[in-house]
């Protein structure tokens, strides 16, 4: 539904936001899809399914990472679209474009899908009946190769390290021109900043870093306990542990608000954008006043 809603565009959006947004939203979707839905369900509820045929529980992991990095990266993308609007007038009206926003969209889902062909072929069938490989576990090698070790520690900092230290470092430096602008602009008017007055040009950038800082927000937020996991996971080169101990716990907690992070883009939407509740209200209530239309034409 927000995929749908923002693509109308009726949400007194740009072009710009809105891209972002739609690809913010699609690539979220496919995590849900990817992760909680196919990886997770079909094991739980539908063990005996193709889904769990090696080459498939495969295939689903390269999903599942390569959509992770392409939601992850485009929240870093339209954090720095966000940061260079605010704090670049001229350089603005030449990046800030759909048709920019749309190339970057692009480019990251491809880099995100290419950089992710590899978890492919970490795993390695945990059954073999009738010479057909059942599940999927992470070869031995994944743990003790150079190689693979390699890998897996420019994942990690890949998605989300240096996500997490981008999105920072510009909310950091937005907040500056932020504040900055707004002293300016004040001494303009010759008006102290406790007075009431109404900028509507402040209250414009207000509106836009209420929802940069909730969505790039949450997002530092409900990562953190799964990039502190993996860290500490290499660090003490802790591999395997039992269902009992703490460690299972905190997994699953770290699991857990990595894939909630893919689900509050929209809450947030609801919650900052006016016109963003009224699409949805509207959305909602179409058939069902199509069917009482439909009741009195008969």
């Amino acid at each position: 539904m927000a995929i749908v809603i923002l693509f109308r565009g009726k949400c007194g959006l740009s072009k710009c936001i809105t891209s972002y947004l739609v690809g913010m939203a699609a690539s979220d979707l496919m995590v849900v899809v990817s992760d909680p839905v196919l990886n997770w369900i079909s094991v739980i509820y539908f063990p005996d399914s193709f889904l769990n045929f090696t080459p498939v529980c495969s295939f689903i992991m390269f999903l599942l990472y390569a959509s992770r990095v392409v939601s992850v990266w485009i929240t870093v993308a339209f954090t720095f679209d966000r940061f260079v609007t605010i704090c670049y007038d001229k350089l603005k009206t030449k990046y800030c474009t759909e048709k920019t926003a749309a190339a970057i969209i692009a480019t990251v889902s491809v880099l995100g899908c290419l950089e992710a062909i590899p978890w492919y072929f970490v795993s390695e069938p945990r059954y073999l009946i009738n010479n057909i490989p059942w599940e999927c576990m992470y070869q031995l090698s994944f743990f003790t190769s150079p190689i693979w070790i390699a890998f897996d520690m420019f994942h990690l900092i890949l998605t989300p390290c240096i996500p997490f230290f981008l999105i920072l470092l510009l909310n950091i430096l937005t907040v500056r021109r932020i504040l900055l602008a707004s002293r300016v602009r004040s001494a303009f008017h010759g008006r102290n900043i406790q007075e009431d007055h109404v900028d509507p040009e402040m209250e414009n950038r207000k509106r836009s870093i209420i929802l940069l800082f909730s969505i790039s927000g949450s997002f530092v937020l409900l990562w953190a306990t799964q990039v502190l996991f993996c860290i500490y996971r290499r660090i003490t080169h802790t591999h395997s542990y039992s269902h009992s101990d703490n460690l299972y716990a905190t997994e699953s907690a770290a699991t857990m608000l990595q894939l909630l992070s893919t689900c509050t883009n929209t809450c947030i939407y609801v919650l900052t954008q006016t016109k963003f509740r009224q699409q949805l209200k509207n959305m909602i209530e179409y058939p069902f006043i199509a069917i009482i239309q439909c009741g009195k034409f008969k």
